[in-house]
């Protein structure tokens, strides 16, 4: 049974995604909250809390402030974030600033559950429609510490990128676009043990320390070119 908690100001969507939990998990606890300060007095007072469903334009959360409050007050509590927000950079940022996923409120009930199989399962999720767009409008979004944090995140340098094989390569791209390593597996039809190999010899070469941080580095890279390479 998983404990969830669903941190939205809007009860008819708290109820909708309580719906698409219980639907998935019907033994699930599921607990709300309608502000920031809510949100955090369950993750600091609830034990084993296994995900929060947090909305990012909820009152009180200020930008990636409150999401930063929450990660600082529950280190350990994944916490997913659930917003109307469809850009790019805002999804890359929320996975910088400790996010395990970014799932759109547009998304099908279907792809909804998906994405919390996904996340419980231990995976990343991040929208593979919205991470393979190009053209995405900047938003402005509030804390120097975001624009601080948002810096220190680099690009992939060619130099090391030309170190990749080919495979590399394709396992990077079905990475970026969210998969597990048991997605990859399939997708490509090679043992997982395989795609186990291939991460971390990619994380090592890149000389980035986790999945996460190769992510966020290969958002620039336009993988329809390399394939022709």
């Amino acid at each position: 049974m998983y404990k969830i908690v669903t941190a939205d100001d809007h009860p008819m969507f708290r109820e909708a995604i309580a719906s698409v939990v219980r639907n998935s998990y019907p033994d699930s606890e599921i607990m709300e909250a309608c502000n920031l300060d809510e949100a955090f007095t369950l993750v600091t007072h609830e034990p084993d809390i296994d995900l929060v469903l947090l909305d990012l334009n909820m009152d009180g959360m200020d930008g990636f402030q409150g999401l930063m409050r929450l990660r600082e007050a529950a280190p350990s509590t994944p916490i997913a974030i659930v917003s109307a927000e469809d850009n790019k950079k805002v999804v890359l940022q929320a996975i910088t600033f400790g996010a395990v996923g970014f799932i759109t409120k547009s998304s099908p009930r279907q792809q909804m559950h998906k994405a919390l199989e996904h996340i419980l399962s231990g995976n990343v999720y991040l929208p593979s429609d919205i991470i393979r767009g190009n053209s995405c409008i900047d938003k402005k979004l509030s804390g120097a510490q975001a624009l601080r944090q948002q810096r220190q995140t680099e690009s992939i340098n060619p130099a090391l990128l030309s170190s990749l094989t080919r495979r590399q390569i394709i396992v990077l791209q079905h990475m970026a676009e969210g998969e597990s390593n048991k997605q990859i597996a399939y997708t490509l039809s090679i043992a997982e043990t395989t795609v186990k190999a291939h991460v971390s010899a990619i994380l090592r070469k890149l000389g980035v320390k986790n999945r996460i941080q190769a992510v966020i580095a290969a958002r620039d890279i336009d993988f329809s070119e390399l394939s022709r390479c």
